[in-house]
């Protein structure tokens, strides 16, 4: 009875997806034809991501666990670890004064209609191609230039081996960071790995915790950078999970 639930759970993402998507996609699609409409835009695009998180039945508990505060009047590029499809949604949820582009693979262009809209809100990479990893900064910086801040999930992905609990960071995040002088502001998500796998017969409606962690500034070195993000997410993980 479960694994029945659970596939009409699964089955109801795909009609809200399709609903929220022709919904609020139109809008964010028209509006991004102009650079400086993103703003504008950014708004429906926090509408769809509020439909999808909350109409799947996930809400939030946001813990700081720093001082430190995010300033809406600068760019940053925002991190967090990667367990599901449903981390996409909470930085947009998270930040409504902060319009933001993620780093996205570019395979998510080919899903129908969502696809659309994606490769216009999004700095798109094909990890299989050296040139187009290496073009994602220079395509960051001129979104940073236009006032967007930058999302990356530093894994790089979600991990095939479900009993990885946080993978190696790549380099991308802290490089960026670094190279434009932007702060790191670092979060982790918990519950989400559990409540929306991509085990289409798991999961559950439920709570997540979302803790902000710290905010890096670009005054070390992206290796140290790294290293720094990694080991904090990977406590918070061991303490609250």
């Amino acid at each position: 009875m479960t694994k029945i639930l659970n596939y009409l759970w699964r089955a109801w993402f795909l009609i809200l997806a399709f609903i929220v998507t022709i919904l609020f996609g139109i809008p964010v699609y028209i509006l991004s034809f102009n650079k400086k409409n993103y703003r504008h835009a950014y708004r429906f695009i926090r509408l769809w991501c509020y439909g999808m998180f909350f109409g799947m039945g996930l809400r939030y508990e946001l813990k700081n666990l720093t001082d430190k505060k995010i300033d809406r009047n600068r760019q940053y590029v925002f991190i967090s670890n990667h367990t599901s499809i449903m981390d996409i949604m909470l930085p947009c949820i998270l930040f409504p004064h902060h319009p933001l582009c993620y780093v996205g693979k570019k395979e998510l262009v080919k899903i129908p209609i969502f696809g659309t809209v994606y490769k216009r809100i999004c700095v798109m990479v094909d990890r299989s191609s050296p040139r187009s990893r290496a073009d994602v900064y220079r395509r960051c910086a001129e979104k940073m230039e236009e006032g967007n801040s930058i999302v990356i999930f530093p894994e790089g992905g979600v991990p095939h081996d479900t009993s990885i609990v946080l993978d190696q960071f790549k380099d991308g995040a802290f490089l960026l960071s670094s190279k434009h002088q932007s702060p790191i502001a670092v979060f982790t998500f918990i519950g989400l790995k559990d409540m929306f796998p991509f085990d289409n017969a798991k999961g559950y409606p439920g709570k997540v915790k979302v803790f902000f962690n710290d905010i890096l500034e670009p005054d070390s070195c992206p290796k140290d950078l790294k290293a720094t993000a990694f080991k904090t997410i990977q406590k918070t993980l061991a303490e609250h999970s």
